[in-house]
C-alpha cells in the first residue's frame, strides 16, 4: 500500500518525508518535484517567509540512477530560515525568547496546548503551521509520476479569492498555461486585477483572505476505487486527504453542494456510447459509488482566511487568563493561490495510491501488465 509520513517545524532544520510502497522501476524527475515546490512558493499576498526560503527537495534513498529501488524513498526540504532559530528550536538546547502564551483565534494554538500539554504554545504552533504543506508538495509531485506513462493528467485553478471569483466559462490548456502563471491562480486576467485589489485592500485592514481551489484529473480509468467498502471509496480518501490541508474547511466534487438545490434529472449524468461509454455531462465530478467513472474528476476545497492577523483578535493569556490581543508570528495575507498546488498534491497522492490499489505490482512491467489487461476488457465491456 502506498503511503507517506513526514516530519518537521516550521522554524526546525528541514522538513522529513518518508514514502513507501512505490513499485521499483518509476522514472523520477527531481526537478517536476523541484518545480510542484517553486509553484507553492508563489503567490500575490505571501509573506515574508518567502523570500527566505527556496525550497527545494533532496531523494536521500529509494531511488538509484532515476529510477526508483522498491524501497522507501526519503526525501528532505531543508528550511533556510533555520539559522535565525537554532537557539530558539534547537532539539538539545532551546530559548524561551519566542514563546507564545496569547493563543490565536481560529489556530491550533489553544487546543494542541490542552491536548499535548503544552504552556509554551510555539510547541504547537510549528508542527500546526502550513510549512508542513511543503513535504506533501514534494510527495504528491513524487507519487504521481508513476501516473504519467498511462497519460492521467493533473491541472488546477483559482476559482475565488474573498469576493473575487473567476467564472471563466473555458477551461482549455491556455487557460491553465495563464492560471499557473497568474500571481493569483486565475485564468482570466480580469479577474485577476480584480483579486489583486481586493488583497491589497485586506492587507491595509491588517486582514486575510480565503478562496476556494480547484483540481482537475483527466485521463483516470473506470474503476479506480470501490463501492464495497467504506473505506476503499475514492471520493472519501480524496475528500479525507483534502480536508487534512491546514485550513480547509469544506470538499465538493462536481456540481458538489448545487447538487442538494437541483432535480434529479438536472443532475445525474446521462449515459452514451460512441465505441466506449462516456457521461453527456460530469456534474459527478468523475465519481460514482466511490469510484471513479473515466469522466474527468473535479475537486473543489474552500480555504478560510489565515488565522493569524495583523490587526489580532482578542484572546486570552493562558497563565494569568488577562484578555489580550492575539499574538502575530510572521504570515501571509493570502495564500490561495499555494492552497491550489497544496490541493493538487493531495490529490496527486491518492489518485496514486488509488491506481497501485487497483493495478497492484512490485515493479512498473508488472503494473502496465496488470494496466493493460484491465483496459484491454473494460474497453471491450
Amino acid at each position: 500500500m502506498l503511503r507517506f509520513f513526514t516530519a518537521g517545524e516550521t522554524h526546525g532544520k528541514c522538513l522529513t518525508v518518508i514514502v513507501e510502497g512505490m513499485p521499483s522501476g518509476v522514472k523520477i524527475d527531481i526537478n517536476e518535484i523541484n518545480e510542484m515546490l517553486k509553484r507553492r512558493q508563489h503567490g500575490y499576498g505571501r509573506g515574508g517567509r518567502m523570500k527566505i526560503e527556496s525550497d527545494s527537495a533532496e531523494i536521500l534513498s529509494g531511488v538509484r540512477g532515476g529510477y526508483t529501488l522498491g524501497s522507501p524513498v526519503a526525501m528532505i526540504i531543508r528550511n533556510r530560515d533555520w539559522e535565525n532559530w537554532e537557539s530558539i528550536m534547537g532539539a538539545e538546547n532551546a530559548s524561551d525568547e519566542k514563546s507564545v502564551s496569547f493563543p490565536r483565534p481560529g489556530h491550533a494554538d489553544l487546543t494542541g496546548g490542552m491536548k499535548y500539554n503544552h504552556r509554551d504554545m510555539r510547541n504547537v504552533l510549528e508542527r500546526a503551521s502550513a510549512r508542513e504543506t511543503a513535504a506533501r508538495v514534494a510527495v504528491g509531485a513524487l507519487a504521481s509520476q508513476l501516473l504519467k506513462p498511462f497519460g492521467i493528467e493533473f491541472k488546477s485553478r483559482v476559482v475565488r479569492i474573498g469576493e473575487v471569483e473567476d467564472n471563466s466559462a473555458v477551461l482549455d490548456d491556455e487557460f491553465y498555461k495563464r492560471a499557473y502563471t497568474s500571481p493569483v491562480g486565475f485564468g482570466s486576467a480580469e479577474a485577476e486585477k480584480k483579486a489583486m485589489e481586493y488583497i491589497d485592500d485586506i492587507k491595509a485592514k491588517g486582514e486575510s483572505a480565503g478562496g476556494i481551489v480547484e483540481t482537475a484529473v483527466f485521463g483516470v480509468p473506470a474503476g479506480l476505487g470501490s463501492y464495497v467498502h467504506y473505506d476503499r471509496k475514492l471520493d472519501a480518501n480524496i475528500a479525507f486527504a483534502v480536508m487534512s490541508v491546514q485550513a480547509i474547511k469544506g470538499v465538493e466534487f462536481g456540481m458538489g453542494f448545487k447538487t442538494a438545490c437541483h432535480s434529479g434529472a438536472e443532475v445525474h449524468d446521462e449515459i452514451g456510447y460512441d465505441g466506449k461509454f462516456f457521461r453527456y455531462t460530469n456534474n459527478a465530478g468523475g465519481i460514482e459509488g466511490g469510484m471513479s467513472n473515466g469522466e474527468p474528476i473535479t475537486v473543489r476545497a474552500a480555504m478560510k482566511p489565515i488565522p493569524t492577523l495583523y490587526k489580532p483578535l482578542r484572546t486570552m493569556d493562558i497563565n494569568d487568563k488577562t484578555e489580550h490581543k492575539a499574538s502575530v508570528e510572521r504570515s501571509d495575507v493570502c495564500a490561495v493561490p499555494a492552497c491550489a498546488v497544496v490541493v493538487e498534491s493531495a490529490v496527486r497522492f491518492e489518485v496514486a495510491k488509488a491506481f497501485l490499489d487497483k493495478f497492484n505490482g512490485d515493479c512498473m512491467e508488472d503494473v502496465t501488465a496488470y494496466y493493460n489487461a484491465y483496459k484491454n476488457r473494460t474497453d471491450n465491456f
